[in-house]
């Protein structure tokens, strides 16, 4: 099954339930301790339709996380993205119950009501009724929306908080001794014109807007191949998402991955579909490569290195590219599209690799050595070869 093998590195006492890859059951682990969880995905594997069922316990660990949860099952592009971010915010809701016990002295409220108030109430999205938990939202100078969580524990604001957002690369913030007494509302404005609060909430939000124009170029760059191109995957790209698999023809698209430091460098590049049509899009690349110009866009360089005008959303429909799997006639299999080709250009069937790999493993003609299985195409027969880590599968 497609993805399992990465799902169970990251929670292996998590078991599928069924072989359709919709129901798991099993134990996700945090800061040493194992807690019940099940986990029913829909026939179409949205993530967002998931239901997620755990014990008493960790419902009542995780019940100041509710709206942070729910955020993460709209934004994952799949299940073992959710996961980890899973384990992370239970981590960080482990340590803060760990917490709950430590009254929270008058200046931890009074210090996180000042900070609001400075910082403005039409910046806060989310506060719980404990003020523990807050999520601020703000936009990029080019109108962009982002998200940041932040949890409090009860030496806030000798410690600073636990910050969760959206971001391509790690968000480390950093966070300035107090050397002065608290101060007052008044106060705190006036120091705010001169620079950042040590300690403060405004100086985190301070970073984090910081951190948002630093990706620009980044972001800047994805939105342009969201817009002017066809994305097969991800189907819903988070800001964190640094690849696009963009159709380039009929059973024929390119992976690329962004560096988010460095967008406007060559990016790695991955062939999908029949060999016949993609070689000389690799002959393209390696021959044009030295064309690439960091002072114009990616998708242009694109365009350009590969001689190719990727199709125009204005003219064709995702319907046109995005061809079922010929063994199991889905589009999605487990969070995945078919990415493999028959090489026959009278045939072009696409397959799942699970589905394929399956295929031919039950062919009493194929045969395997190491990690490539050779076979015949299930539709003309025609020999192929599939390379392939299934030992993962």
């Amino acid at each position: 099954m497609a993805g399992s093998g990465a799902l169970l590195r990251q929670c292996p006492l998590l078991v599928p339930q069924n072989r359709e890859g919709t129901a798991y059951e099993g134990f996700v682990t945090a800061q040493g301790r194992d807690f019940h969880v099940r986990i029913l995905l829909p026939m179409d594997f949205q993530l967002k339709n998931a239901r997620i069922e755990c014990s008493w316990h960790l419902k009542k660990i995780l019940h100041g996380y509710r709206h942070i949860l729910k955020q993460r099952l709209h934004s994952c592009p799949d299940l073992v993205s959710f996961m980890v971010e899973l384990k992370t915010i239970l981590e960080i809701a482990l340590k803060n119950t760990q917490d709950l016990h430590i009254p929270r002295p008058p200046e931890y409220y009074s210090c996180l009501v000042r900070d609001l108030e400075i910082l403005g109430w039409n910046k806060v999205a989310y506060v719980d009724s404990g003020l523990t938990t807050i999520m601020l939202k703000a936009e990029d100078s080019c109108g962009r929306q982002h998200l940041i969580t932040l949890k409090l524990n009860a030496k806030y604001p000798t410690e600073p908080p636990d910050c969760l957002v959206d971001f391509p690369v790690q968000f480390a913030i950093s966070w300035m001794p107090q050397v002065n007494s608290p101060r007052t509302c008044s106060q705190a404005k006036r120091d705010l014109k001169s620079g950042p609060l040590p300690n403060s909430l405004i100086d985190i939000y301070n970073q984090f807007l910081a951190a948002l124009e630093s990706l620009k170029e980044f972001w800047d760059a994805m939105d342009e191949i969201d817009g002017k191109t066809w994305v097969l995957e991800p189907e819903n790209p988070t800001r964190s998402a640094t690849t696009r698999r963009i159709a380039i023809g009929n059973n024929v698209s390119v992976n690329v991955e962004v560096d988010p430091r460095h967008p406007s460098m060559l990016p790695e590049c991955y062939f999908l579909g029949a060999d016949h049509v993609v070689n000389p899009l690799r002959i393209k690349l390696n021959n044009n490569m030295h064309l690439w110009d960091p002072e114009i866009s990616l998708l242009q360089n694109l365009k350009d290195v590969l001689e190719i005008d990727f199709p125009s959303r204005a003219v064709l429909e995702k319907s046109d590219f995005a061809k079922d799997c010929g063994i199991c006639y889905a589009y999605r299999l487990d969070g995945t599209t078919p990415d493999q080709v028959c090489d026959d250009p009278r045939c072009g069937q696409p397959f799942h690799q699970a589905c394929l790999y399956e295929w031919l493993q039950g062919l009493p003609s194929s045969r395997q050595s190491f990690n490539v299985i050779f076979g015949e195409c299930p539709y003309c027969n025609k020999p192929l070869t599939l390379k392939s880590s299934m030992k993962k599968l």
